[in-house]
């Protein structure tokens, strides 16, 4: 049992869940947003997860590389953030500033509901990587204790 690979595979749960939840409130803080730097509505952003072997992750992150590290462990990563191809919600508000000829407003397609879902999702999963995480650093203050009386 290696545990510098448990607490690499928690942590890369844990960092790729803090991406998500960053993405969800910046999608939840925007869902009234008509204008925004690219032009048009905000566009919803969802966060793209690869699976990556963990010697890898090791190997990018030490400059020894990870010959010593075993095949098969997996960790996340985030490959990216992408936009929602969804077409935006037209509303009719003819006194808005950003109402076309029509008299339509352009609001991005963001479904609050669906945000919270995902967001309670992300702070569990968040939540159980730190757990994991937690309950080998206590095995190990515990092998450490074990090793002192002995």
């Amino acid at each position: 049992m290696d545990l510098f690979r448990i607490f690499g595979v928690s942590a890369g749960g844990m960092g790729a869940q803090r991406v998500r939840l960053s993405v969800i409130a910046g999608n939840l803080a925007n869902a009234e947003t008509t204008r925004s730097p690219e032009g048009g509505p905000y566009k919803r952003r969802d966060v793209i997860f690869e699976a990556v072997p963990f010697r890898e992750t090791i190997s990018a992150l030490t400059a020894a590389g990870s010959q010593n590290l075993p095949h098969g462990i997996l960790t996340v990563h985030v490959a990216g953030v992408r936009e929602s191809g969804r077409p935006p919600r037209k509303v009719y508000e003819p006194q808005h500033p950003d109402a076309n000829p029509d008299g339509y407003v352009l609001y991005p397609d963001i479904n609050s509901l669906e945000e919270m879902v995902d967001l309670m999702s992300a702070v569990r999963s968040y939540e159980a990587n730190l757990a994991a995480f937690n309950a080998t650093k206590t095995m190990i203050r515990r092998l450490l204790d074990l090793g002192r009386m002995g």
